[in-house]
């Protein structure tokens, strides 16, 4: 099993599809990595050699992923919450931050429905 950025990719899969387990690295960043590194993008990663891996993993090296991205992506986060813009109070909130609507949606980002609170009236007995 092949390690990049400190992640397993898996043995089995198009090297091109494998290289997007990395966290930061999506389909067109992993085409322009294995442009560069001059690796067919239909070659499994277990037919990688030794060469193709090391320059595929000098070539992530010189891009953000993982930890640091991770890492950079909460502080600006932070950021936004700190200086108190709207972006940063709907992300405090929990609710959704890019303009959806809030009144029936936005289930993933509000989490579970609370219900509506019921107060029920006592019958006094005579």
């Amino acid at each position: 099993m092949a390690r990049i950025a400190g992640v397993d990719i898996p043995r089995d899969k198009r090297i091109e599809i494998a290289l997007t387990y990395v966290y930061g690295i999506g389909r067109p960043l992993s085409q322009r990595i294995l442009a560069d590194c001059k690796i067919d993008l239909n070659k499994r990663t277990h037919q990688l050699t030794d060469a193709e891996l090391v320059a595929i993993r000098n070539r992530v090296a010189d891009v953000k992923v993982e930890g640091p991205l991770r890492s950079e992506i909460q502080m600006n986060i932070k950021r936004l919450m700190d200086i108190g813009c709207y972006r940063g109070l709907r992300h405090r909130k929990g609710l959704p931050v890019r303009g959806q609507n809030t009144k029936n949606n936005a289930r993933t980002r509000k989490g579970k429905r609370k219900g509506q609170l019921v107060q029920h009236k006592k019958v006094e007995k005579k």
